[in-house]
Protein backbone atom coordinates (compact mmCIF):
# COMPACT_ATOMS: atom_id res chain seq x y z
CA UNK A 1 0.00 0.00 0.00
CA UNK A 2 1.45 3.33 -1.09
CA UNK A 3 1.07 6.21 1.32
CA UNK A 4 1.43 9.61 -0.25
CA UNK A 5 3.05 11.98 2.24
CA UNK A 6 1.10 15.14 2.91
CA UNK A 7 2.91 18.32 2.07
CA UNK A 8 3.20 20.90 4.86
CA UNK A 9 0.81 23.85 4.76
CA UNK A 10 2.71 26.63 3.01
CA UNK A 11 0.58 29.29 4.76
CA UNK A 12 -0.08 28.20 8.36
CA UNK A 13 -1.79 31.53 9.20
CA UNK A 14 -3.72 32.76 6.15
CA UNK A 15 -5.22 35.70 8.11
CA UNK A 16 -2.00 37.12 9.48
CA UNK A 17 -2.39 40.21 7.28
CA UNK A 18 -5.83 40.94 8.74
CA UNK A 19 -4.59 42.86 11.79
CA UNK A 20 -2.34 45.26 9.82
CA UNK A 21 -5.17 45.82 7.35
CA UNK A 22 -7.56 46.49 10.21
CA UNK A 23 -5.19 49.04 11.77
CA UNK A 24 -4.55 50.76 8.42
CA UNK A 25 -8.25 50.95 7.53
CA UNK A 26 -9.14 52.28 11.00
CA UNK A 27 -6.38 54.90 10.88
CA UNK A 28 -7.50 56.02 7.41
CA UNK A 29 -11.10 56.36 8.62
CA UNK A 30 -9.99 58.42 11.63
CA UNK A 31 -8.04 60.78 9.34
CA UNK A 32 -11.10 61.23 7.12
CA UNK A 33 -13.50 61.86 10.00
CA UNK A 34 -11.17 63.95 12.17
CA UNK A 35 -12.21 67.34 10.68
CA UNK A 36 -15.78 66.58 11.76
CA UNK A 37 -15.08 64.95 15.10
CA UNK A 38 -17.04 67.66 16.94
CA UNK A 39 -20.08 67.19 14.70
CA UNK A 40 -19.92 63.41 15.18
CA UNK A 41 -19.54 63.81 18.93
CA UNK A 42 -22.56 66.11 19.17
CA UNK A 43 -24.57 63.78 16.96
CA UNK A 44 -23.91 60.98 19.45
CA UNK A 45 -24.72 63.32 22.36
CA UNK A 46 -28.02 64.40 20.81
CA UNK A 47 -28.94 60.78 20.24
CA UNK A 48 -28.20 59.91 23.87
CA UNK A 49 -30.16 62.87 25.21
CA UNK A 50 -33.25 62.46 23.05
CA UNK A 51 -33.55 58.67 22.80
CA UNK A 52 -35.97 58.60 25.80
CA UNK A 53 -38.23 61.04 23.93
CA UNK A 54 -38.01 58.85 20.81
CA UNK A 55 -39.07 55.79 22.77
CA UNK A 56 -41.99 57.70 24.25
CA UNK A 57 -43.08 58.86 20.79
CA UNK A 58 -42.53 55.41 19.30
CA UNK A 59 -45.18 53.85 21.55
CA UNK A 60 -47.70 56.59 20.69
CA UNK A 61 -47.07 56.46 16.93
CA UNK A 62 -47.89 52.83 16.36
CA UNK A 63 -44.30 51.56 16.43
CA UNK A 64 -43.29 53.52 13.32
CA UNK A 65 -39.60 54.20 14.00
CA UNK A 66 -38.90 56.56 11.10
CA UNK A 67 -41.83 58.83 11.93
CA UNK A 68 -40.96 58.83 15.63
CA UNK A 69 -37.32 59.66 14.84
CA UNK A 70 -38.35 62.50 12.50
CA UNK A 71 -40.62 63.97 15.18
CA UNK A 72 -37.78 63.69 17.69
CA UNK A 73 -35.42 65.56 15.38
CA UNK A 74 -38.07 68.25 14.87
CA UNK A 75 -38.10 68.75 18.65
CA UNK A 76 -34.27 68.92 18.65
CA UNK A 77 -34.31 71.63 15.98
CA UNK A 78 -37.05 73.55 17.77
CA UNK A 79 -35.60 73.60 21.29
CA UNK A 80 -31.85 73.32 20.61
CA UNK A 81 -30.79 74.41 17.14
CA UNK A 82 -33.05 77.44 16.59
CA UNK A 83 -32.42 79.10 19.99
CA UNK A 84 -28.65 78.53 19.68
CA UNK A 85 -28.65 80.01 16.16
CA UNK A 86 -30.63 83.08 17.23
CA UNK A 87 -28.25 83.69 20.15
CA UNK A 88 -25.23 83.36 17.87
CA UNK A 89 -26.66 85.86 15.37
CA UNK A 90 -27.52 88.37 18.11
CA UNK A 91 -24.09 87.87 19.67
CA UNK A 92 -22.33 88.51 16.37
CA UNK A 93 -24.30 91.73 15.86
CA UNK A 94 -23.62 92.98 19.38
CA UNK A 95 -19.91 92.12 19.15
CA UNK A 96 -19.63 94.00 15.86
CA UNK A 97 -21.39 97.01 17.41
CA UNK A 98 -19.02 97.10 20.39
CA UNK A 99 -16.00 96.75 18.09
CA UNK A 100 -17.15 99.70 15.96
CA UNK A 101 -17.75 101.81 19.08
CA UNK A 102 -14.24 101.02 20.30
CA UNK A 103 -12.72 101.92 16.95
CA UNK A 104 -14.67 105.19 16.71
CA UNK A 105 -13.72 106.25 20.21
CA UNK A 106 -17.31 106.32 21.45
CA UNK A 107 -16.23 103.78 24.05
CA UNK A 108 -12.92 104.77 25.61
CA UNK A 109 -11.57 102.13 28.03
CA UNK A 110 -8.64 104.39 28.99
CA UNK A 111 -11.05 106.89 30.56
CA UNK A 112 -12.58 104.19 32.74
CA UNK A 113 -9.19 102.85 33.80
CA UNK A 114 -8.00 106.39 34.57
CA UNK A 115 -10.86 106.82 37.02
CA UNK A 116 -10.20 103.42 38.62
CA UNK A 117 -6.48 104.15 38.87
CA UNK A 118 -7.15 107.42 40.69
CA UNK A 119 -9.37 105.65 43.22
CA UNK A 120 -6.85 102.95 44.12
CA UNK A 121 -5.76 102.79 47.79
CA UNK A 122 -2.14 103.29 48.73
CA UNK A 123 -1.36 99.61 49.29
CA UNK A 124 -2.54 98.73 45.78
CA UNK A 125 -0.40 101.55 44.38
CA UNK A 126 2.58 100.14 46.30
CA UNK A 127 2.04 96.71 44.71
CA UNK A 128 1.82 98.28 41.26
CA UNK A 129 5.00 100.21 42.04
CA UNK A 130 6.85 96.94 42.68
CA UNK A 131 5.55 95.63 39.36
CA UNK A 132 6.67 98.76 37.56
CA UNK A 133 3.09 99.85 36.80
CA UNK A 134 2.74 102.83 39.13
CA UNK A 135 2.77 105.18 36.16
CA UNK A 136 -0.71 105.39 34.68
CA UNK A 137 0.77 106.13 31.26
CA UNK A 138 2.65 102.83 31.35
CA UNK A 139 -0.42 101.01 32.59
CA UNK A 140 -2.59 102.74 30.02
CA UNK A 141 -0.31 101.72 27.16
CA UNK A 142 -0.41 98.10 28.22
CA UNK A 143 -4.16 98.10 28.76
CA UNK A 144 -4.79 99.91 25.48
CA UNK A 145 -2.64 97.38 23.67
CA UNK A 146 -4.50 94.53 25.33
CA UNK A 147 -7.88 96.09 24.50
CA UNK A 148 -6.86 96.63 20.90
CA UNK A 149 -5.74 93.03 20.59
CA UNK A 150 -8.92 91.84 22.26
CA UNK A 151 -11.20 93.90 20.03
CA UNK A 152 -9.25 92.78 16.97
CA UNK A 153 -9.62 89.17 18.08
CA UNK A 154 -13.37 89.63 18.64
CA UNK A 155 -13.79 91.22 15.22
CA UNK A 156 -11.78 88.42 13.64
CA UNK A 157 -14.00 85.83 15.28
CA UNK A 158 -17.12 87.58 14.03
CA UNK A 159 -15.59 87.71 10.54
CA UNK A 160 -14.69 84.04 10.77
CA UNK A 161 -18.25 83.18 11.72
CA UNK A 162 -19.40 84.70 8.45
CA UNK A 163 -16.60 83.07 6.48
CA UNK A 164 -17.16 79.66 8.05
CA UNK A 165 -20.93 79.62 7.65
CA UNK A 166 -20.68 76.81 5.10
CA UNK A 167 -18.53 74.70 7.42
CA UNK A 168 -20.91 75.36 10.30
CA UNK A 169 -23.92 74.33 8.20
CA UNK A 170 -22.15 71.17 7.04
CA UNK A 171 -21.18 70.25 10.63
CA UNK A 172 -24.72 70.92 11.85
CA UNK A 173 -26.14 68.76 9.06
CA UNK A 174 -23.74 65.91 9.92
CA UNK A 175 -24.65 66.10 13.62
CA UNK A 176 -28.41 66.08 12.97
CA UNK A 177 -28.18 63.44 10.24
CA UNK A 178 -26.10 61.15 12.44
CA UNK A 179 -28.37 61.78 15.43
CA UNK A 180 -31.42 60.76 13.39
CA UNK A 181 -29.98 57.36 12.46
CA UNK A 182 -28.55 56.73 15.92
CA UNK A 183 -31.91 57.51 17.49
CA UNK A 184 -33.76 55.25 15.07
CA UNK A 185 -31.22 52.42 14.76
CA UNK A 186 -29.25 52.83 17.98
CA UNK A 187 -29.92 49.33 19.29
CA UNK A 188 -28.69 47.76 16.05
CA UNK A 189 -25.53 49.87 16.11
CA UNK A 190 -24.87 48.94 19.75
CA UNK A 191 -25.25 45.23 19.02
CA UNK A 192 -22.86 45.47 16.07
CA UNK A 193 -20.26 47.29 18.17
CA UNK A 194 -20.71 44.87 21.06
CA UNK A 195 -20.00 41.86 18.83
CA UNK A 196 -16.47 43.05 18.04
CA UNK A 197 -15.52 44.07 21.60
CA UNK A 198 -13.76 41.20 23.34
CA UNK A 199 -15.33 41.69 26.77
CA UNK A 200 -17.76 39.74 28.86
CA UNK A 201 -21.37 40.88 28.34
CA UNK A 202 -21.69 42.31 31.89
CA UNK A 203 -18.54 44.38 31.36
CA UNK A 204 -19.80 45.67 28.01
CA UNK A 205 -23.04 46.69 29.66
CA UNK A 206 -21.18 48.37 32.51
CA UNK A 207 -19.01 50.41 30.14
CA UNK A 208 -21.97 51.46 28.00
CA UNK A 209 -24.02 52.51 31.01
CA UNK A 210 -21.09 54.53 32.38
CA UNK A 211 -20.55 56.18 28.98
CA UNK A 212 -24.22 57.12 28.56
CA UNK A 213 -24.60 58.31 32.16
CA UNK A 214 -21.52 60.54 32.10
CA UNK A 215 -22.42 62.11 28.74
CA UNK A 216 -25.99 62.83 29.78
CA UNK A 217 -25.01 64.18 33.20
CA UNK A 218 -22.13 66.28 31.90
CA UNK A 219 -23.99 67.84 29.00
CA UNK A 220 -27.29 68.41 30.76
CA UNK A 221 -25.67 69.51 34.00
CA UNK A 222 -22.97 71.81 32.62
CA UNK A 223 -25.10 73.36 29.89
CA UNK A 224 -28.02 73.90 32.25
CA UNK A 225 -25.79 75.53 34.86
CA UNK A 226 -24.09 77.66 32.18
CA UNK A 227 -27.41 78.77 30.71
CA UNK A 228 -28.85 79.68 34.12
CA UNK A 229 -25.75 81.58 35.22
CA UNK A 230 -25.47 83.41 31.91
CA UNK A 231 -29.15 84.37 31.98
CA UNK A 232 -28.97 85.55 35.60
CA UNK A 233 -25.81 87.55 34.96
CA UNK A 234 -27.16 89.12 31.77
CA UNK A 235 -30.38 90.04 33.56
CA UNK A 236 -28.41 91.75 36.34
CA UNK A 237 -26.29 93.67 33.80
CA UNK A 238 -29.40 94.78 31.92
CA UNK A 239 -31.09 95.92 35.14
CA UNK A 240 -28.00 97.94 36.13
CA UNK A 241 -27.79 99.54 32.69
CA UNK A 242 -24.46 97.98 31.73
CA UNK A 243 -23.97 97.98 27.96
CA UNK A 244 -23.71 94.76 25.98
CA UNK A 245 -25.78 92.71 28.43
CA UNK A 246 -26.34 89.91 25.91
CA UNK A 247 -22.63 89.71 25.09
CA UNK A 248 -21.70 89.55 28.77
CA UNK A 249 -24.43 86.96 29.38
CA UNK A 250 -22.97 84.70 26.68
CA UNK A 251 -19.43 85.26 28.00
CA UNK A 252 -20.56 84.34 31.52
CA UNK A 253 -22.35 81.26 30.20
CA UNK A 254 -19.20 80.16 28.35
CA UNK A 255 -16.97 80.80 31.36
CA UNK A 256 -19.45 78.96 33.59
CA UNK A 257 -18.21 75.74 31.98
CA UNK A 258 -15.18 76.29 34.22
CA UNK A 259 -16.29 75.03 37.64
CA UNK A 260 -16.18 77.34 40.69
CA UNK A 261 -14.51 80.37 39.05
CA UNK A 262 -16.31 80.82 35.74
CA UNK A 263 -18.92 83.60 35.80
CA UNK A 264 -17.09 85.52 38.55
CA UNK A 265 -14.40 86.41 36.01
CA UNK A 266 -16.98 88.76 34.47
CA UNK A 267 -19.29 90.08 37.18
CA UNK A 268 -16.61 90.59 39.86
CA UNK A 269 -14.46 93.10 37.88
CA UNK A 270 -17.64 94.93 36.85
CA UNK A 271 -18.69 95.15 40.50
CA UNK A 272 -15.29 96.59 41.44
CA UNK A 273 -15.58 99.10 38.61
CA UNK A 274 -19.00 100.25 39.83
CA UNK A 275 -17.65 100.67 43.36
CA UNK A 276 -14.65 102.66 42.13
CA UNK A 277 -16.83 105.01 40.06
CA UNK A 278 -19.06 105.91 42.99
CA UNK A 279 -21.97 103.62 42.11
CA UNK A 280 -21.79 102.11 45.57
CA UNK A 281 -25.18 100.47 45.84
CA UNK A 282 -24.99 99.10 42.28
CA UNK A 283 -21.55 97.60 42.95
CA UNK A 284 -22.59 96.12 46.30
CA UNK A 285 -25.83 94.82 44.81
CA UNK A 286 -24.00 93.16 41.91
CA UNK A 287 -21.43 91.64 44.27
CA UNK A 288 -24.12 90.27 46.60
CA UNK A 289 -26.15 89.04 43.63
CA UNK A 290 -23.11 87.35 42.13
CA UNK A 291 -22.19 85.53 45.34
CA UNK A 292 -25.66 84.65 46.61
CA UNK A 293 -27.49 83.97 43.34
CA UNK A 294 -25.08 83.30 40.44
CA UNK A 295 -22.52 81.53 42.62
CA UNK A 296 -25.19 79.57 44.46
CA UNK A 297 -26.41 78.08 41.19
CA UNK A 298 -22.92 76.68 40.55
CA UNK A 299 -22.40 75.46 44.11
CA UNK A 300 -25.78 73.74 44.39
CA UNK A 301 -26.76 72.54 40.93
CA UNK A 302 -23.43 71.40 39.47
CA UNK A 303 -22.64 68.77 42.14
CA UNK A 304 -26.23 67.51 41.95
CA UNK A 305 -26.50 67.38 38.16
CA UNK A 306 -22.92 66.38 37.30
CA UNK A 307 -21.09 64.86 40.23
CA UNK A 308 -24.01 62.83 41.60
CA UNK A 309 -24.86 61.06 38.34
CA UNK A 310 -21.26 60.50 37.26
CA UNK A 311 -20.37 59.24 40.75
CA UNK A 312 -17.06 61.06 40.56
CA UNK A 313 -15.71 63.47 43.19
CA UNK A 314 -16.18 67.17 42.48
CA UNK A 315 -12.44 67.77 42.27
CA UNK A 316 -12.07 65.05 39.62
CA UNK A 317 -14.88 66.60 37.57
CA UNK A 318 -13.32 70.06 37.88
CA UNK A 319 -9.77 69.01 37.00
CA UNK A 320 -10.83 66.84 34.05
CA UNK A 321 -13.14 69.58 32.77
CA UNK A 322 -10.30 72.11 32.81
CA UNK A 323 -7.87 69.62 31.27
CA UNK A 324 -10.36 68.58 28.62
CA UNK A 325 -11.00 72.17 27.61
CA UNK A 326 -7.27 72.85 27.48
CA UNK A 327 -6.78 69.93 25.07
CA UNK A 328 -10.02 69.79 23.05
CA UNK A 329 -11.35 73.33 23.35
CA UNK A 330 -14.98 73.89 24.29
CA UNK A 331 -15.82 70.24 23.52
CA UNK A 332 -13.47 69.25 26.33
CA UNK A 333 -16.09 69.96 28.99
CA UNK A 334 -17.70 66.70 27.80
CA UNK A 335 -14.62 64.73 26.74
CA UNK A 336 -12.58 65.46 29.90
CA UNK A 337 -15.01 63.95 32.47
CA UNK A 338 -15.94 61.20 29.99
CA UNK A 339 -12.33 60.06 29.61
CA UNK A 340 -11.91 60.14 33.39
CA UNK A 341 -15.07 58.10 33.92
CA UNK A 342 -14.05 55.50 31.33
CA UNK A 343 -10.57 55.34 32.91
CA UNK A 344 -12.11 54.60 36.31
CA UNK A 345 -14.56 52.07 34.86
CA UNK A 346 -11.92 50.18 32.86
CA UNK A 347 -9.57 49.97 35.84
CA UNK A 348 -12.45 48.76 38.01
CA UNK A 349 -13.20 46.00 35.50
CA UNK A 350 -9.52 45.10 35.27
CA UNK A 351 -9.24 44.89 39.03
CA UNK A 352 -12.38 42.78 39.40
CA UNK A 353 -11.25 40.29 36.75
CA UNK A 354 -7.94 39.76 38.61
Amino acid sequence: MNITPTSPNPNPNPNRALLPLLVAASAALVVILLPFYAAIMWGVILALLFTPLYRWLLVRMGRRPTLAALCTMAVVILIVVLPATLVMVALAQETSSIYLRLQSGEVNPAKYFRHIFDQLPDWVTAVLDRLGLVSFNTLQRRITTAMAQGSEFAATQVFNIGQNTFQFVVSLFIALYLAFFLIRDGNTVLRAIGQVIALAPPHKQQLWEKFATVVRATVKGNLLVAAIQGALGGLAFWFLGIGGALLWAVVMAALSLLPAIGAALVWLPVAFYLLSTGAIWQGLALMAYGVLVIGLVDNLLRPILVGKDTRMPDYVVMITTLGGMAVFGVNGFVLGPLIAAMFIAVWHIFGSTR
